[in-house]
């Protein structure tokens, strides 16, 4: 089986795939560690890089990928065999969002960037960014509507 896991920020995106990954026994990776070299101070790769690492992936037939899908990444869409689209409300969001700054702040969530309100502003960015063009994400996931699962 082939999830992949979508949404903005806040969504619980990494908390559900870390849930289906300790259920099925499927490993999960994210997007944001194929998109960025967690190793090498979080540079961002080259489009080659991120698919060689995503064929690497697709290689073995189960696997779970969470994030904000990327225009690049598209083609995931047509890889998987299950996709999950959280769509929660804005509301929600910004307090999970607020959470988690704090937790990092606190140094009681582990992360691949460092926390700063500069982060934190781009997140409510990204967050609102999504409502403005959901409506473009929901036209094109339905031509996978036979394999979409929306959860609220």
């Amino acid at each position: 089986m082939k999830i992949l896991i979508i949404g903005t920020v806040g969504t619980g995106k990494t908390t559900l795939a870390k849930r289906l990954s300790k259920q099925y026994n499927i490993e999960y990776y994210e997007i944001d560690s194929i998109v960025h070299d967690d190793n090498n101070g979080g540079i961002k790769r080259t489009f080659k890089q991120q698919d060689e690492i995503i064929k690497e992936i697709n290689k073995n037939n189960k696997w779970i990928i969470e994030g904000v899908l990327r225009e690049n990444l598209f083609y995931l869409l047509d890889l998987s065999d299950k996709i999950i689209l959280l769509d929660v409300n804005r509301r929600k969001r910004n307090i999970r969002i607020l959470i988690r700054y704090i937790k990092q702040k606190l140094k009681l969530e582990q992360v691949n960037y460092t926390p700063s309100l500069k982060m934190l502003k781009s997140m409510y960015k990204w967050s609102e960014k999504y409502d403005k063009n959901k409506k473009e994400l929901m036209e094109m996931l339905d031509k996978y509507k036979d394999k979409v699962t929306i959860i609220k």
